[in-house]
């Protein structure tokens, strides 16, 4: 089976790295990295990566404009907000702007792979 290409995209990059981390299992590459949403939606472009994980609050562009900036070229993409306690009102935008799903900062890993295969159709729950 082929390998899901991951797009990681967060302002911190010790944030990028502990996802880098969760994402090491195997059945997932890192295809790419970007900093903030304008770097985003460059780095989607180029790699058409198979799920997006979006930090919600970064400089130049927010996640919730870089994903539906994403959206509005690729109306498949798979993207997967990545939220601080405390954002809700932005997680409720970043869904309402087409984000498949969201995780909440601090992360557990086995939390995200959950998320990340339902929103990528994988776990048998077809």
């Amino acid at each position: 089976m082929a390998k899901k290409r991951v797009l990681i995209v967060d302002d911190a990059v010790f944030m990028r790295n502990m996802i880098k981390d969760i994402f090491s299992s195997g059945e997932y590459e890192i295809v790419g990295e970007a900093a903030n949403g304008i770097e985003a939606v460059e780095r989607y472009r180029d790699l058409k990566p198979d799920l997006t994980t979006m930090d919600i609050v970064m400089p130049f562009k927010s996640g919730i404009e870089a994903t539906k900036e994403i959206l509005a070229e690729d109306a498949n993409a798979k993207i997967i907000m990545c939220s601080a306690l405390g954002q809700e009102s932005l997680v409720m935008e970043a869904i309402e702007a087409g984000a498949a799903d969201f995780i909440v900062k601090p992360f557990k890993g086995e939390d995200v792979i959950a998320v990340v295969k339902k929103v990528l159709g994988d776990g048998g729950a077809a």
